[in-house]
């Protein structure tokens, strides 16, 4: 007898547009411009001129495992470049165009790209990178021309990149390669240490996919328009670049349009139905319709993740706005989606960020690393384990996880009855005052929850007699002004006396990260000691 056989499928990432070109071919990726009307291009159009990316790649010597740096924003043009890139089994390795030339250089010479693929008006930017990086051979500029006098003749050639013109020879063939291959490489955020890379693969990002399109997490259709405010060098761009195609949906990219205003033109003009991106977003978003008296009808749900969103937006934005907004936690680590609160779940509040997909399982320890018995509605540390959690960082010989496969987050959590997870906090922001333990998180959920409240943090400050205590930074809504009592007086009957900071300060405006994080580590540069 003959037993029966499945056939051979390799879950590369190419199939994803492949899929979108073939099936969906008329569906959209637009890009916003600051002046005129937005680009528009079908998914059936995008796929060809990233095919012809490849044979370009390929002529510059690009071969299967090579990594590509990119240093762009949102916008055709570098979706473009980053299906070019895996398409041919090279490492789309992005970059962060907000960091410093240096930082970016060192970490292309880690990855040692070959090519460079540049935003123009990221040539400057570029110009440093190059100077630490000796193994990038050529610099390939994209959304706009090539500027004059700003490129040494001694660097690698500055050239432009026009997915128009087929490169010569043979086309490249996609996907033919193993699944496990390295698809991508991107650099975790550095906001509480020295930034790390993490290196996804074609199996492990398709399997993210297929995760990420369940409906209880972010669950796109071919009837949406989603709107990507969360930048493709930030953990992926959430998997939205393959999520979207996948079923068709429109992609809405910002390039460097990020203002209240721009964003409701986009919703507005392009019939967004999903917006997805960090907290800080929405607040200029939500402070332009509410003075405007704007309505934005097709817009129905708000994906918020990378940071904690205060509860207070969180109603607003719900109530002005009519949408549903869906609260996530996830990681560079994760690739990145870890939990999503479900839309219509009569469970959820505010503080909660969803139960994990089924591919991602969740475990509560104590500092030990050993498990909390019983697991629910106890507060310990966070670890993690499944097909797209990271298992050895780039450039790393050790295991990032521990004996048993789990991956330790550094978030501080607690699961609920119903498995919902709460983020309470960092294990490395923890400050210790006369041996105690106090969570910053917590005063900070306390504090931002006030309406006069944009953004809080706490931070430790050193002290002579406690070794630390906590310090509250706040950036206040515009215009408003409020009492140091008032600040301090929901931390009253809901935390010990000790933890009650005793330095406020009242900041124009809230440092951030290149993610739209709270930089605590700027604020501990600037303040601690001070």
């Amino acid at each position: 007898m003959i037993d029966g056989e499945m056939q051979d499928f390799e879950l590369t990432l190419d199939k994803f547009l492949r899929h979108a070109a073939k099936w969906h071919g008329h569906a959209e990726v637009v890009t916003a411009q600051a002046e005129g009307p937005s680009q528009r291009v079908t998914y059936r159009d995008l796929e060809q001129r990233a095919r012809a990316i490849s044979g370009q790649l390929r002529a510059l010597g690009v071969t299967l495992g090579d990594r590509v740096a990119t240093l762009a924003w949102n916008t055709q043009a570098h979706m473009e470049a980053w299906y070019g890139i895996i398409g041919m089994g090279a490492v789309c390795h992005t970059l962060n165009p907000r960091l410093r030339g240096a930082q970016l250089g060192a970490m292309v010479a880690q990855s040692e790209a070959k090519v460079l693929i540049v935003s123009s008006d990221c040539v400057g930017l570029a110009n440093e990178i190059v100077q630490h990086a000796p193994t990038l051979a050529a610099v390939l500029v994209v959304d706009g021309p090539v500027p004059d006098g700003k490129w040494d003749e001694t660097m690698p050639p500055l050239l432009a990149l026009d997915p128009a013109v087929q490169a010569p020879g043979d086309p490249v063939e996609w996907g033919d390669f193993d699944e496990r291959t390295k698809s991508g490489l991107c650099f975790t955020s550095g906001t509480t240490g020295a930034p790390k890379g993490v290196t996804y693969t074609h199996r492990s990002s398709f399997l993210h996919t297929l995760r990420a399109m369940q409906v209880d997490v972010m669950g796109p259709s071919r009837r949406d328009s989603i709107l990507t405010m969360v930048p493709m060098f930030h953990a992926n761009a959430w998997g939205l670049l393959y999520s979207g195609p996948a079923v068709g949906a429109k992609l809405v990219f910002p390039a460097r349009q990020a203002g209240g205003a721009e964003i409701a033109r986009m919703i507005q003009e392009e019939e967004v139905t999903i917006a997805v991106g960090v907290p800080t977003v929405w607040v200029g978003l939500l402070d332009h319709v509410e003075a405007t008296g704007m309505e934005l009808p097709s817009l129905e749900r708000i994906m918020v993740g990378g940071a904690q969103m205060p509860p207070d937006l969180m109603r607003r934005l719900e109530e002005r706005l009519g949408v549903i907004v869906q609260t996530s936690w996830g990681m560079t680590e994760l690739s990145p989606v870890g939990t999503v609160a479900a839309r219509g779940d009569e469970t959820r509040s505010y503080d909660l960020c969803g139960r994990p997909d089924v591919g991602l399982d969740l475990l509560i320890t104590d500092a030990e690393g050993n498990p909390l018995e019983p697991q629910r509605n106890q507060e310990g540390h966070l670890r993690v384990r499944g097909p797209a959690v990271v298992e050895r960082y780039f450039g790393h010989e050790e295991s990032a996880t521990d004996a048993n496969g789990w991956f330790p987050t550094g978030d501080l959590a607690s699961i609920d009855e119903l498995g919902n997870l709460m983020i309470t906090g960092r294990s490395k922001d923890l400050i210790k005052s006369g041996g105690e333990w106090i969570n910053p998180s917590e005063i900070e959920a306390r504090v931002g929850a006030l309406p006069e409240v944009s953004m809080a943090a706490v931070i430790g400050v050193p002290h002579e007699k406690w070794g630390e205590r906590p310090a509250l930074f706040v950036e206040l809504r515009k215009g408003v002004e409020v009492t140091n009592e008032h600040l301090l007086s929901p931390l009253l009957e809901a935390v010990e006396s000790w933890w009650i900071p005793e330095k406020i300060v009242r900041l124009v405006q809230m440092p951030l990260a290149p993610t739209g994080k709270i930089d605590k580590m700027k604020l501990r540069a600037e303040y601690v000691g001070g």
